[in-house]
């Protein structure tokens, strides 16, 4: 096994941001950390916001004691339609990227078991879930001719200079998550739930940059340790309650342990002392998280709920070496604790159902200051209080039709977010620098872009009662 330190530890984290691949830090909190995922069409017309309302399988990647309140067995599948887009705007040009993914989003039930006797247990429910969504991301910023780069061999010796044509962010892959969930119903006022998930990443991470010469010939070169594959398996574990105060209001409350993930992990290293690819098997834990959830249910025809969750941990690697430290470190003075609040309601027109949702997400790390290049290659230090990843915004809406023993749903949801996309900063002396045929690029100071991502994600449940 290899192990890398990719900084001298006396070095700031704001240098670490640029030192090391940034795609690890955004990897970490964007993929392994996010363990909410796509549901059913109502779930997610509501944006996620069933903490305290439950009757809902999905509510198991929120609150298992949601399983509880289910009075009927029911079966379903979502077919979700996403489609990303990044607009990257750097030096006054934009570059537009889009893909689309169909797949089959979100499956599963619950089956409901009546208590018999004079228990004032109503209710014990079984429930599963599966979510499954793709992680592609692709950001590509446009060149900037006044941007000129020293080109150096191994050796150190200068061997031409060549003018920033381009650089990508480029990610391919799934994230997973399959949740098994027991909640029981005493006395139709307290709802109860606990529930196990097994979570599964695949992704390939690209970070390259282009450069071209006097000749119009281009190059493209790779940051160091990139491109990389990781496949990932984790597991957790949560528990909720619900409670009716009174017959028109609820309270909820659940607690997720952290995720704990294996990573296997295939990365490329240059000059170490030759050209190859090397493995290393990494540890991580995810941050725990608790979620705070209300209802409000005036009658049978509509219902709204609000949910609060916060991480109460931080992204932890298990240490081999200096790399897992110099992870955790910056993790630990430069990111926040997760947080996100979410709204949702469904009125009820006879066999209808309209839905909506909102839900607002912070960003995941503190401001911080670093050394970048202007647009004419001028070197400042700049502040920024969205760098790598930014706050999210979801708006959620929908439609339903119960036909008694089937239902269909149907749901849109657009979720945006803007952020500062720092590259091109590495030393040689540190081998963290862009390479290619044993050419090297090195840079003091970082370019940033400012990446606005939007998802226009649409979805149809079909789903049947019994």
């Amino acid at each position: 096994m290899i192990k890398n330190s990719l900084i001298v530890l006396s070095l700031s984290a704001a240098y670490f941001v640029n030192a090391q691949d940034v795609s690890t830090l955004r990897n970490t909190v964007e993929v392994y950390s996010n363990s909410s995922l796509n549901g059913s069409s109502k779930y997610n017309a509501m944006a996620g916001s069933m903490g305290a309302l439950g009757g809902d399988f999905s509510t198991l990647t929120s609150n298992p004691a949601g399983i509880g309140v289910s009075i009927a067995s029911e079966f379903s599948g979502t077919l979700g339609i996403e489609a990303n887009k990044n607009t990257t705007t750097y030096a006054g040009k934009s570059a537009n990227y889009k893909v689309n993914n169909t797949d089959l989003g979100n499956v599963g039930g619950v089956a409901v078991f009546p208590v018999s006797g004079s228990t004032p247990w109503k209710f014990v429910n079984v429930g599963v879930s599966y979510s499954n969504q793709s992680i592609e991301n692709y950001s590509e910023t446009p060149g900037n001719s006044n941007l000129i780069y020293e080109i150096r061999d191994a050796d150190n010796v200068l061997v031409d200079e060549l003018a920033f044509a381009g650089h990508a962010y480029n990610r391919y892959g799934n994230l997973s998550k399959t949740s098994i969930g027991v909640g029981g119903n005493y006395d139709n006022r307290i709802y109860v739930g606990a529930g196990l998930n097994f979570h599964n990443s695949v992704l390939d991470q690209y970070d390259s940059a282009a450069f071209t010469g006097n000749d119009n010939v281009t190059d493209v070169y790779d940051k160091q340790y990139t491109p990389f594959s990781e496949s990932a398996n984790g597991f957790s574990a949560s528990v909720g309650v619900i409670g009716k105060i009174n017959p028109q209001f609820r309270l909820g409350a659940s607690l997720e342990t952290p995720t704990w993930w294996s990573i296997a992990r295939v990365y490329s290293e240059y000059e170490n002392p030759v050209d190859g690819t090397y493995t290393e098997d990494r540890r991580l834990s995810s941050p725990m998280k608790a979620t705070l959830s209300a209802a409000y249910v005036p009658n049978k025809n509509f219902a709204i709920n609000v949910d609060y969750s916060l991480g109460l941990t931080k992204p932890k690697y298990k240490v081999y070496g200096d790399a897992e430290t110099e992870l955790n470190s910056f993790f630990d003075q430069n990111s926040k604790n997760l947080s996100e609040v979410k709204v949702g309601a469904e009125y009820r027109i006879a066999a209808f159902r309209l839905r909506g949702g909102y839900g607002f997400a912070s960003s995941p790390f503190d401001s911080m200051s670093i050394s970048t290049l202007s647009d004419t290659g001028t070197s400042a230090n700049t502040s920024y209080d969205n760098l790598i990843l930014g706050k999210r915004n979801t708006v959620g809406a929908g439609i339903g039709y119960d036909f008694k023993s089937f239902f269909i749903d149907a749901a849109y949801q657009n979720v945006n977010s803007e952020y500062s996309s720092p590259f091109l900063r590495g030393s040689a002396a540190n081998n963290t620098g862009y390479f290619s045929n044993n050419y090297i690029v090195e840079s003091d100071a970082s370019v940033v872009s400012n990446v606005k991502n939007t998802k226009d994600n649409f979805f149809i449940t079909l789903g049947w009662k019994f």
